[in-house]
């Protein structure tokens, strides 16, 4: 297959009509749901207003943090004199019950809350005097709000079951541990001075862990065990002079996607692959500009400073196509790309992975974050007058659905299916069913 150039033009940050997204050319690209979403939303304008959507009020201070986790909804609200104390409290949805309010015991600032092998993860940065803060982790019942157990580091799930927690940074070196979501007991732990850690995620959590060192060694470890499956120097001489590199340390990223493990180095930069669990060089190629890879279903996407997009097949090397302006992520049913970048709403697009041509131009968006993996994909958008225009996006054929107008919601949503908690102008928070 002959490489695909793709020109967008130069970005621009115009201002987004509030009409929805044109339909696209009829060639590839079916997008005649967007012309039933717009005949739809003209009748009902012109006819009724849309039906008043019931709504469970949540609470939440201002200042306060607040997050879904499951069918909990939990507020972190700032407490003492000062408000630098914290309290959490849990209220059971969909109805909006309080179950339960306990005082953390760290000072500091919380952001996440998760739930992990029955355990209520909630992580935070911990107010530490004249020192940089450091993450923590705190793990309680979910259900009476029961102290467990806590550790340093933000928690990442390992497959099979316990949690993955770093600390420490790039000067001081780094420590991963390991341990069992149950108590809190480290099941395993690794150190480095230098380098880098990085990992392989999954569906069911992180089961490969990879150190690169400062002097060249690279070591492949099962996530659960911390047993060592593969180890090499990929930085030796031979490397090092054909890909133009440095002959004094590392110089550059690795980086862990599928069953390939990348290196990415010199200028032009060049890449290598090579296998996970076996450390086996596969391929190598030069690629002009990149510095990061991602997974793009079935293809390697490399992003470029200057916003360059090169998609290579992880079989051979082989560069497939080039989307210049574009920044793409792949999502559990296609690729996803971005043009622009406006106030958190992103002119959306789907495309081909493997050909870089443009299923379906979903216009301008802010998605949703879900609650877990198999519930819709939420977008949302501001409605001239107030509120929230709330659509289903559909990242396989380029389509939004859409589901409501919600005239009380001002942002900040999260999703739980085809609910959604959105922050209310008034304070706190609201939860609508979108759909019976």
């Amino acid at each position: 297959m002959s490489e695909r150039v793709i020109d967008l033009g130069e970005l621009r940050h115009e201002r987004d009509p509030e009409e929805l997204p044109r339909p696209p050319r009829s060639v590839g690209r079916p997008l005649r749901v967007a012309l039933v979403f717009l005949v739809v939303l003209a009748t009902v304008v012109s006819a009724a207003p849309l039906p008043r959507r019931e709504m469970v009020a949540l609470p939440a201070a201002l200042g306060a943090e607040a997050r879904i986790a499951d069918d909990l909804y939990l507020v972190v609200e700032p407490t003492g004199l000062n408000g630098s104390q914290r309290r959490l409290d849990a209220y059971r949805l969909p109805g909006g019950e309080l179950l339960w309010q306990v005082p953390l015991p760290v000072q500091g600032r919380y952001w996440g809350m998760s739930m992990q092998d029955g355990m209520l993860l909630i992580a935070g940065y911990e107010a530490t005097a004249g020192d940089p803060p450091g993450t923590v982790t705190i793990a309680l019942d979910p259900a009476t709000g029961k102290f467990r157990w806590q550790q340093p580091g933000s928690p990442l799930p390992v497959s099979g079951g316990g949690l993955l927690l770093e600390t420490g940074d790039e000067e001081q070196g780094r420590t991963l541990r390991v341990v069992d979501s149950c108590c809190g007991r480290v099941r395993w732990q690794a150190q480095t001075p230098g380098g880098q850690f990085t990992f392989r995620a999954t569906e069911s959590g992180i089961d490969r862990l990879v150190q690169s060192t400062a002097d060249g060694r690279v070591e492949v470890r099962d996530a659960s065990t911390g047993a060592v499956r593969a180890e090499a120097d990929l930085w030796n001489p031979t490397d090092r002079r054909e890909t133009g590199a440095p002959t004094d340390g590392p110089e550059f990223g690795v980086q862990v996607i599928g069953d390939l493990l990348l290196t990415l180095a010199g200028r032009p930069a060049t890449v290598t692959a090579y296998d996970l669990d076996g450390l086996r060089r596969r391929w190598r190629t030069e690629l002009g500009e990149a510095f990061y890879a991602s997974e793009c279903g079935p293809v390697l996407c490399f992003q470029g400073r200057s916003e360059e997009l090169q998609a290579i097949d992880p079989a051979t090397g082989r560069r497939l196509w080039t989307g210049r302006g574009w920044i793409a992520w792949s999502s559990r049913d296609g690729l996803v790309a971005t043009r622009a970048n406006s106030g958190g709403a992103m002119q959306l697009d789907v495309l081909d992975p493997v050909t870089g041509a443009v299923r379906g131009e979903l216009g301008r968006w802010e998605m949703v974050p879900p609650s877990g993996l198999d519930g819709p994909v939420i977008g949302i958008r501001p409605q001239p007058g107030g509120g929230l225009l709330v659509a289903e996006l559909n990242l396989t054929t380029g389509t939004a659905r859409p589901l409501d107008v919600l005239r009380e919601a001002t942002g900040e949503c999260q999703s739980i299916g085809y609910q959604l908690a959105c922050r209310k102008p008034t304070g706190g928070y609201g939860l609508w069913q979108l759909r019976p």
